[in-house]
């Protein structure tokens, strides 16, 4: 292993060539324009929202166990909320019946990858076929073809963004992890979502994690004290006129224009 210690004059001449590159992208559009372009290359999922609307949308991604879902769903039936689920295919499968309970109360049941791989790994046609086979499955349930798409792990690239688009679902990440899968404690939970929480945010949750039930009442209490309303990712999102900008987060085609 080799390492290297910075002497005086390169330290002074790395903060130079930094200071030239943002003169360079503060006074001439085409540089600005030339990095812009290069950052708005890459395949992002979204985020979040651009609002000045307080909404916000609860994800709840499923993928293993059921020891949980009919307790969630009656807190959301208590409050009054809507959310959304991303299930796998081979979890539809398992549980038709919690499936269906969800999309009757009025949920979103959404893509969540028919085996949950990492799909980063797979080819085009690879993914498509596995994004194909999980909403077979869920629309074999509930009756509607899913149209949004989340990647497991999180983990994507251009490719799995672009092929999904392609085949006509919108990718779907958060900017509020809850961490619940970790088995962080209620409270743990609570701060962590309070603390994140902007107008727009979409929050990722699970079902099956230990502390979520007893995390989630004071969370919804506390966000509609704050006069967030809450709803599915579907009723969140934009569907025309948009782009996502560096960070993910899905704004107006006009503004994306006015930031260039």
């Amino acid at each position: 292993m080799r390492f290297y210690v910075w002497g005086r004059k390169s330290l002074i001449a790395a903060c130079a060539a930094v200071i030239v590159f943002v003169l360079l992208l503060a006074n001439f559009p085409a540089a600005r324009s030339l990095v812009a372009s290069t950052v708005a290359s890459r395949e992002l999922p979204i985020y979040c929202v651009d609002t000045d609307e307080k909404k916000i949308a609860f994800t709840f991604d499923a993928a293993w166990g059921n020891e949980d879902t009919h307790a969630l769903r009656e807190i959301f039936d208590r409050y009054g909320i809507p959310v959304t689920f991303f299930v796998t295919g081979g979890w539809a499968e398992s549980f038709p019946e919690s499936v269906k309970e969800l999309h009757d109360a009025g949920h979103d049941i959404m893509n969540h990858s028919d085996t949950h791989p990492h799909m980063s790994k797979m080819s085009p046609e690879e993914i498509a076929a596995d994004v194909a086979e999980c909403s077979r499955k869920i629309e074999a349930v509930t009756g509607v073809r899913p149209d949004l798409f989340r990647p497991p792990y999180g983990d994507y690239n251009d490719t799995l963004i672009r092929t999904v688009r392609e085949n006509g679902y919108q990718s779907i990440q958060w900017d509020v992890d809850s961490l619940d899968w970790k088995d962080i404690s209620p409270q743990e939970i609570k701060e962590r979502v309070l603390k994140n929480a902007r107008p727009g945010s979409i929050v990722l949750f699970h079902n099956g994690a230990k502390n979520t039930p007893e995390a989630l009442p004071a969370i919804i209490e506390a966000l509609k004290e704050q006069g967030y309303t809450f709803v599915k990712v579907s009723d969140l999102i934009m569907r025309e006129d948009f782009a996502i900008d560096h960070a993910g987060r899905q704004i107006r085609s006009e503004e994306a224009a006015k930031a260039q």
